[in-house]
């Protein structure tokens, strides 16, 4: 007869013959067995666990057996599976005796009630005999300890009022403007052009703020497909939908708990969304994706958009009450021909960040690059300027860039050249001039300086010449009389 033949064909004697033959395999492989009944008291040792006893603290079995286990065990777990009547596997249980790594298993009788729990001890001395295994687990720890800190720092904002770099009086105001809304709760809309600076100041503006110990989230809505944006936003409940994380994901609003919450581009905020996005501005409550429990939530917002929400609004592209409820602490980031005064402090601080990213040494501006950049119009505003200084950096051979380069950076890129002007003062007034000049005189100045910059880049063609300085015609007609 064959080794198969002897094997028994119903699953309920298979099943006893493996639990007979794991048992006896514990017994003999493992380095102890105790066994309690439903009370919890242990009634059975084997040999090997004998050992364990005088470090425990008992010289006799007899004192050991027939005693609640948590009286005789520090430590253990053995209640729990009794309780619950699941089995712990694997577990680390260190007492009196040592560390030790032991399995626990509850028993069942035959109408499948608990009647007692089975614990092995498994290895002794984990330290050593499972060494690899801990080294392991070590490293997997620490790799997660460091991807926990980096995401943290993530969270956190990282620039302050002081890098928002410009003593005009323009950029005076925005940060006067920027400390004022650190100082409140309410909602702040940014406004301004592309490039302007608005993240930093709305970095800056949680720094200086009751919430800087805070996460800092940031989202691009713009950057999002509209079919994500709202578990972005609110999150997703376990198994909300095909292919969702089981234990559901935390959306936007509640990692910026505590904290402040970023959204960039409200301006393209799809529609159907906005009424979801003002019930949480309103309520303070958010509702998962795929949930039907609601989630309160305590996050500061900051809003930004190069768009004019105004006018958005009598489009009908974007909801009033939600503007409304954004526009509570508007604050206008003025574009960089604005703010002309601040452009050699701004190339200063951009040239040293780039040597810094690139690993090189920072390059010097000639006085007349600095004027050639002084004058030009930056459509781009501040990441314009980064991006050809950036180009100019790389192209030069030496650690000088004089304005012949900077013209080839800005012909190649297309970009609207204005000639160079004398290049403004940090108050304004050009290098050289008299400062104990009357100040209507200086300014009178300056403003022609830029008349005649602005007829020498359009031709002579007046109405583009008023349309460059931002002015009506009719003043321009003003201003080249007094010159005439």
């Amino acid at each position: 007869m064959t080794s198969e033949a002897t094997l028994p064909l119903d699953g309920q004697r298979i099943l006893e013959l493996a639990a007979r033959s794991m048992f006896e395999l514990f017994a003999n492989a493992s380095e102890g067995m105790l066994l309690v009944d439903r009370n919890a008291r242990v009634v059975w040792i084997n040999d090997q666990y004998k050992r364990f006893l005088p470090a425990l603290g008992f010289s006799r079995v007899e004192d050991f057996v027939g005693h609640a286990v948590s009286e005789v065990v520090q430590n253990t777990q053995m209640h729990r599976v009794l309780e619950t009547g699941k089995p712990i596997l694997i577990d680390l249980l260190s007492n009196k005796a040592g560390t030790f790594v032991v399995s626990r298993i509850p028993l069942r009788d035959e109408a499948g009630d608990v009647i007692g729990a089975l614990g092995i001890v498994l290895f002794d001395h984990p330290e050593t005999t499972l060494q690899p295994l801990i080294q392991k687990f070590a490293a997997l720890h620490r790799d997660l300890d460091d991807v926990r800190r980096e995401l943290a720092s993530q969270r956190r904002s990282k620039y302050t009022l002081a890098s928002f770099v410009g003593t005009s009086p323009a950029a005076v105001e925005v940060k006067r403007q920027a400390r004022k809304a650190a100082q409140s709760s309410s909602p702040v809309l940014l406004l301004g052009e592309t490039g302007t600076g608005k993240e930093l100041l709305a970095h800056a503006i949680h720094a200086a703020s009751a919430r800087a110990r805070g996460n800092f989230v940031s989202v691009n809505i713009a950057a999002v497909p509209d079919t994500l944006l709202e578990a972005e936003f609110f999150g997703v409940a376990p198994g909300a939908y095909t292919g969702a994380d089981r234990k559901g994901r935390d959306g936007k609003f509640k990692l910026a708990d505590g904290g402040t919450l970023f959204l960039d581009e409200i301006g393209d905020m799809p529609l159907v969304l906005q009424p979801k996005l003002l019930r949480a501005l309103q309520e303070g409550e958010i509702e998962p994706l795929g949930s039907n429990k609601v989630v309160s939530f305590d996050a500061r917002v900051i809003a930004a958009t190069s768009r004019d929400l105004g006018a958005l609004v009598r489009e009908g592209k974007f909801r009033e009450d939600l503007y409304y409820r954004l526009n509570v602490l508007p604050i206008k980031v003025p574009p960089l021909r604005e703010r002309r005064a601040d452009i050699a402090g701004l190339a200063e601080v951009l040239v040293e960040d780039i040597a810094i990213r690139n690993g090189t040494a920072p390059f010097d501006l000639g006085t007349g690059a600095l004027e050639l950049l002084c004058a030009q119009r930056w459509r781009g505003n501040i990441r314009e300027l980064r991006n050809v200084l950036e180009q100019a950096a790389m192209r030069s051979d030496g650690q000088r860039i004089e304005e012949r380069q900077l013209e080839q950076v800005l012909r190649d890129e297309g970009i609207e050249r204005m000639p160079p002007a004398p290049m403004p003062a940090a108050g304004g007034s050009a290098p050289g001039a008299g400062v104990l000049r009357p100040l209507a005189e200086q300014v009178a100045e300056l403003e022609q300086q830029a008349i005649r910059a602005a007829m020498a880049a359009t031709g002579g063609n007046k109405l583009a010449a008023a349309r460059l300085l931002g002015i009506s015609r009719a003043k321009l007609y003003e201003r080249l009389e007094l010159t005439a």
